[in-house]
């Protein structure tokens, strides 16, 4: 031993649930070589924590409030540090949002319900310079890779990350005004990305995705 303490690894925990911020917090807290040296419950917090810290990972909630989802955030990173690692933390089902999240930037994507110990694997992997993603969903990209990305594939892949956003809000119930204002929108913008959904889901009218939306968002909900 050089009698040199080795340098704690600096992570940035962004997650707009305070409760579960916190326990994301001391399960990091509680790794000998890595330290929280920020918190953020929203992109603009994080931004700004990003430019006073130093930090070798950061890990992003994918739904965050503000208008600015983790997808984006994780670009916004990226822009400002292109070194820095992103792992995505979701609750939402990897097939529907890893690919877009490493297509992002992200270096892996770890789901909300996965075991505490799978956290801290896929943490540890994109510390040391990994991609993390689950064998499943590892074997899946392979697959469409190899046949074209044509195989197995659901329409909705076909919608950009902001039309899938709004997808799901439309699936909750909200009217475009309150889509508007919850990703700080204007209306107009918000029925163009409604509209682009309808054609590219080959729907006929507002009230089809509408309809889409609840029932595939429904079927998210079982899955």
């Amino acid at each position: 031993m050089n009698g040199k303490a080795e340098r704690k690894r600096g992570v940035l925990v962004v997650d707009d649930h305070p409760l579960f911020l916190k326990g994301v917090v001391q399960l990091l807290s509680d790794e000998p070589d890595i330290e929280v040296r920020a918190q953020a419950g929203s992109a603009k917090e994080a931004l700004d924590a990003l430019r006073r810290h130093r930090l070798d990972l950061a890990v992003v909630d994918i739904s965050l409030e503000g208008g600015t989802n983790g997808i984006e955030l994780t670009k916004a990173i990226r822009a400002e540090r292109p070194r820095l690692p992103v792992l995505i933390l979701s609750m939402h089902d990897e097939t529907l949002y890893a690919e877009r999240a490493l297509r992002a930037g992200a270096r892996g994507y770890v789901m909300k319900r996965e075991a505490l110990d799978q956290f801290i694997i896929a943490v540890r992997a994109v510390l040391d310079g990994e991609i993390f993603i689950s064998p499943v969903m590892s074997n899946r990209m392979v697959y469409d890779h190899i046949h074209g990305g044509d195989y197995s594939r659901s329409p909705v892949d076909r919608l950009s990350d902001r039309e899938l956003e709004v997808l799901q809000l439309i699936g909750k119930g909200h009217d475009i005004r309150d889509i508007a204002k919850g990703l700080d929108l204007s209306a107009k913008t918000v029925e163009t990305h409604r509209a682009h959904i309808k054609e590219k889901l080959n729907l006929a009218n507002a009230r089809e995705v509408t309809r889409f939306a609840t029932n595939w968002l429904m079927l998210q909900q079982q899955a």
